[in-house]
């Protein structure tokens, strides 16, 4: 059973059913849950052959009325969501710097249904405090975006040093209620090799549909970079990864996807690969030209 599909089934089962009531908003906490997720796959530093560093530290920023809406819970909320990120770092073989913290932040920028995520590494000797005491903001964030640079503990012996701060003009996050791209300072392999560019596309009932960015959001929600009109499919159903090689990725549906006749929640793509979501089934493409 997938990390996600446990951390839904823990939910369901809190305060007697008070979750399932807060959580008619329009963020779901699955959709947080796999925000965090791609956080740590797209901020993971490898130190050795044997450590990846993943962020410890995630602050979630929500509407108004939806942090109004679950602001009373947040407390739980983030237990959850903080056990969610130990599951799913075990399951990828990441490590922490120090212990797993989410919070919930108002935006007051970002409407209902919409939300950003930041996150940073912590060590545990500048993040210590009494258990359960939420972790104190950084003072001076600029423009209420991303955290400043946190003072990077030193590598072990023969490691590479982990980055100290984005490069200039990296986002440190984008509203929008669904998936975000690698940050500018994640290494990308090449698109093709030397001899030329590769094209990426996908193909829906006979309908071309080019990938034209790093990823590619597929659900039901108007909001998603592809909408597939079928009752079996999320609102955000799952995401392309485009590059070497291509990656598909479940955002936590609730019918989740079939590669190439594999049921699975993550997998690479080549030319031709067939993916079903709901009762729809993706021919992913790609091509050198």
């Amino acid at each position: 059973m997938g990390v996600l599909k446990k951390f839904e089934q823990r939910l369901e089962g809190l305060v007697n059913g008070t979750f399932a009531k807060v959580f008619k908003s329009e963020v779901q906490p699955v959709e947080i849950a796999g925000a965090l997720q791609r956080e740590c796959d797209n901020n993971a530093t490898i130190w050795n052959r044997d450590r990846t560093v993943v962020p410890n530290d995630f602050i979630v920023e929500l509407s108004t009325p939806d942090f109004e809406r679950l602001s009373p819970y947040s407390g739980q909320l983030g237990d959850e969501l903080a056990g969610m990120v130990r599951d799913y770092a075990k399951q990828q073989r990441y490590t922490f710097m120090g212990p797993i913290k989410v919070h919930l932040e108002k935006a007051d920028d970002l409407d209902t249904g919409l939300y950003r995520v930041r996150s940073r590494t912590l060590a545990s000797s500048s993040s210590q405090q009494a258990p359960g005491a939420p972790a104190a903001p950084p003072a001076g964030r600029p423009g209420g975006y991303g955290y400043p640079p946190a003072a990077a503990p030193a590598p072990p012996a023969g490691a590479p040093p982990m980055p100290s701060a984005p490069p200039p003009g990296a986002p440190a996050g984008r509203p929008g209620g669904y998936g975000y791209p690698p940050p500018a300072s994640a290494p990308r392999p090449p698109a093709a090799a030397a001899g030329g560019r590769t094209r990426h596309w996908i193909e829906i009932n006979g309908t071309r549909h080019q990938i034209s960015r790093p990823t590619m959001v597929l659900g039901r929600s108007t909001d998603a970079d592809v909408r597939i009109d079928d009752p079996g499919v999320s609102r955000r159903h799952c995401e392309i990864r485009t590059g070497t090689p291509s990656t598909i990725q479940d955002l936590g549906s609730t019918n989740g996807i079939v590669v190439d006749g594999q049921h699975t929640t993550r997998a690479t793509l080549r030319d031709g690969s067939r993916i079903v979501v709901g009762s729809t089934t993706v021919i992913y493409r790609q091509a050198e030209g």
